[in-house]
């Protein structure tokens, strides 16, 4: 049910910066517009719903252990309650097309796609997909194509997660034999498999130029995911993908904001205070400017609380730092009708206890996603 009700009493964020003044919403949008019912919020805070533009954290909703999930849809689902329980409205589901197969593989990311379809009318938090394609996967660029095409995908980003180095010195990867009996396959199999991608490198160049230019004529938004040089930037903005998605080094990211493209970070990159991989520091990107959003990567609640820790770091405030999480991202995204509290906006809001900062509702469109405790009395009352 969609509300129509102002919200009185609370510390709005708005585009200009917290204020305490009501906040109308009707119809699934923000208004200006009288409603005939209030409810007082004091108290409390409401932000604009999060945007997350890239997450994976709903494959454990999938297969929380192996052979556990039969059912996607319902996976799914309960992705979507965890989502709405971090305040997130607007959720980019990361899903791979891989060479690691299992839940990595195309088979999956069909069934994924599929169940999307199936349970998006069942939920309030706008789901959308990115699709992550590993580029050495040469033999597979018509089959992706297709795919993308047939489910509408709106956000691609480019991977190469082949463990290059130690395939070219004849060396057998970390974690192979593991990798390749979690999805059934046999390691000796597995390797050559992974060898015959690395042979073909050389091929990749141009066929992922065809395919960059393909999927730019379709109005598909692409990015590229773990750059390392400048060089690397620099490549991929001449293909047309303006999206460096976790850049792995100040270079990078610096060559991509000199270039006009978006910078995504991880949240989590930020709350612990650097990459678990050694990769370049979000929170030093985020000090000097490089960051046009955050993504929560494989952990939802790190979004709010490294909005809330460049606020109490001093970095930046609060209406800058939740930015990174709101605006920046559904501009990054094309999402030109959230991320602030404007009229005609969509109803994209969460409401955050100031002192626990936890976060007690959230409305997807003018729609209870989430709520609980003290606040949901008032809205009974």
């Amino acid at each position: 049910m969609t509300l129509n009700i102002t919200l009185t009493g609370a510390d709005v964020l708005w585009p200009d910066g917290p204020e305490v003044r009501d906040l109308t919403i009707a119809d699934g949008r923000v208004t200006d517009a009288p409603t005939d019912r209030s409810v007082d919020l004091s108290g409390y805070m409401i932000l604009p719903g999060i945007v997350d533009i890239h997450g994976d954290g709903f494959e454990r909703h999938l297969a929380p252990r192996r052979g556990a999930m039969k059912d996607v849809d319902q996976g799914l689902i309960a992705a979507e309650a965890e989502l709405a329980a971090n305040g997130i409205t607007t959720a980019t589901l990361a899903q791979f097309y891989s060479w690691e197969g299992g839940m990595r593989g195309p088979e999956f990311a069909e069934k994924v796609f599929v169940g999307l379809a199936t349970i998006r009318p069942q939920v309030d938090t706008d789901l959308l997909v990115q699709l992550r394609f590993e580029i050495p996967m040469l033999e597979d660029y018509a089959a992706v194509e297709e795919m993308i095409a047939r489910h509408a995908i709106p956000y691609v980003v480019f991977n190469d997660h082949l463990p290059h180095e130690e395939l070219a010195k004849g060396k057998r990867p970390p974690r192979l034999t593991g990798q390749a009996l979690r999805i059934g396959r046999n390691p000796e199999k597995h390797l050559a498999f992974m060898q015959d991608l690395h042979a073909h490198m050389p091929e990749v160049e141009i066929a992922l130029d065809g395919l960059s230019a393909r999927l730019i004529a379709a109005g598909v938004r692409l990015g590229s995911h773990d750059e390392a040089t400048a060089a690397d930037r620099a490549r991929n903005r001449a293909r047309g993908i303006r999206i460096a998605e976790f850049p792995e080094t100040l270079a990078a990211a610096e060559d991509a904001r000199t270039g006009g493209d978006s910078v995504i970070m991880g949240a989590p990159n930020l709350v612990r205070g650097g990459s678990h991989k050694g990769n370049a520091s979000a929170l030093e990107m985020a000090a000097m400017g490089l960051i046009d959003a955050l993504a929560s990567d494989y952990h939802y609640p790190s979004l709010k609380r490294a909005a809330f820790l460049l606020a109490g770091g001093g970095v930046c405030d609060l209406a800058s730092a939740w930015r990174l999480i709101s605006l920046g991202p559904a501009r990054i995204l094309g999402l030109e009708d959230r991320g602030e509290f404007r009229p005609g906006l969509r109803a994209d809001l969460t409401v955050i206890d100031p002192a626990s900062r936890r976060i007690v509702a959230t409305m997807a469109g003018g729609r209870i996603s989430y709520m609980t405790g003290a606040v949901a009395a008032r809205f009974i009352n």
